[in-house]
């Protein structure tokens, strides 16, 4: 007597159908996607900056050329996008800090407020900084 089944005989599983924009439905998921998403914009402006170095240390003429291809409007709206990107990446970035760091303070746990607020308070100041020193000086 064979213990083994029928050679005709296949056992399948049944596996539930799952909408291709499943994640889009939670809040919480949509924005664990998009920041995974947000690398690919860091990755432009790295690039980009790599490219503006490079057009710099070629001379004026690649400087002055680089110049007109940042002044396309599509490459100008890919940046603002992009930059959209990158912020929902620091914010997140910075938000997650709290809870991967644990401070105690005489025993007891800082909230997570105080260790996230000095993170935002530094941004804002070093982005004020840049404004003032790009646009104001």
């Amino acid at each position: 007597m064979s213990t083994s089944p029928d050679p005709g005989f296949q056992v399948r599983l049944y596996r539930q159908p799952v909408p291709r924009f499943w994640w889009a439905r939670r809040r919480s998921y949509l924005l664990f996607i998009l920041r995974e998403l947000s690398s690919l914009a860091v990755g432009w402006f790295i690039a980009n900056l790599l490219v503006l170095v490079y057009a710099v240390g070629q001379g004026d003429s690649a400087y002055q050329r680089f110049l007109d291809y940042s002044a396309n409007p599509f490459v100008i709206a890919v940046n603002l996008v992009a930059l959209a990107f990158v912020v929902l990446h620091a914010v997140t970035f910075f938000q997650a800090v709290p809870q991967t760091t644990v401070v105690r303070l005489r025993g007891r746990r800082v909230p997570a407020g105080l260790l996230a607020a000095p993170i935002f308070g530094g941004w804002l100041v070093v982005s004020a900084f840049l404004i003032w020193l790009v646009v104001l000086a």
